[in-house]
């Protein structure tokens, strides 16, 4: 089984937001970037656990610049076999699908796993993109991946219970929480990811779709009223007057 696992850069969920060049672009001065977790800790683990139980490798793949390959190498140290930079800068969702698919169009893996969004931008455009390019199925937001017989079983929840899929071929689907479940890399594959090799591969040269006008921040957050226990009447006033619930 080979599989391919998009990954991408995020920042850490601590980092504090600031943006640049008119409010067009995020400042990355002094930030601290991560591997995208719903990636590592869905869509990579997941396919690391089917090829370890049936043989196989899971190749992972970044649209990137120089910046990408210590997340590359965090992936390897959890256990990709092999890792591919496509060296663009990412602008867009569209951006990035396109060069995925470009490089996976001629490669027959048996499926390409994406975490189900990015926490920066949280388009969860990406996947269903890329299997468009690709002229192949998409299953959003997966909980779980099996196979049997030959074919790919999927789940996942909606709105009026638990979706079972089978897929016979090649697919994309963007894994949700409860695919898997986080790994933490040893010692022994750090020192590995160290020496494995990271394939750059030219772009395609993909335009973005989309252009950014402004970035705004949330307003602040209101101040907290705290309101005696002993007096109900006095928080069902504010319920009713300020926050105007009826």
């Amino acid at each position: 089984m080979e599989f391919l696992v998009c990954i991408s850069k995020a920042p850490d969920t601590t980092t504090r937001i600031a943006f640049t060049e008119g409010d067009t672009r995020f400042n990355e001065e002094g930030v601290q970037f991560i591997v995208n977790p719903y990636d590592e800790w869905y869509a990579l683990v997941r396919a690391l656990e089917l090829v370890e139980a049936n043989g196989g490798k899971v190749v992972i793949a970044s649209v990137g610049g120089a910046d990408c390959d210590p997340i590359l190498r965090k992936a390897l140290a959890i256990g990709a076999h092999e890792a591919v930079r496509i060296d663009a800068k990412p602008e867009d969702s569209a951006q990035v699908a396109a060069e995925l698919a470009h490089y996976a169009k001629d490669k027959n893996f048996d499926a390409i796993l994406c975490g189900k969004e990015t926490i920066d931008h949280n388009t969860s455009a990406v996947p269903a993109m890329m299997a468009e390019h690709l002229d192949v199925p998409c299953v959003a937001l997966a909980t779980s991946l099996e196979y049997e017989g030959g074919k790919a079983i999927l789940t996942r929840e909606t709105a009026s219970g638990i979706e079972k899929i089978a897929i016979q071929g090649s697919f994309v689907l963007s894994a949700a929480k409860g695919m898997a479940e986080q790994r933490i890399p040893n010692m022994r594959g750090i020192m590995a990811a160290r020496s494995k090799p990271l394939q750059i591969v030219p772009a395609l040269g993909a335009a973005a779709a989309t252009t950014v006008d402004r970035f705004v921040l949330p307003a602040d957050k209101a101040g907290v009223k705290l309101i005696d226990a002993e007096n109900p009447a006095e928080l069902v006033r504010l319920l009713r007057e300020e926050a105007k619930v009826i």
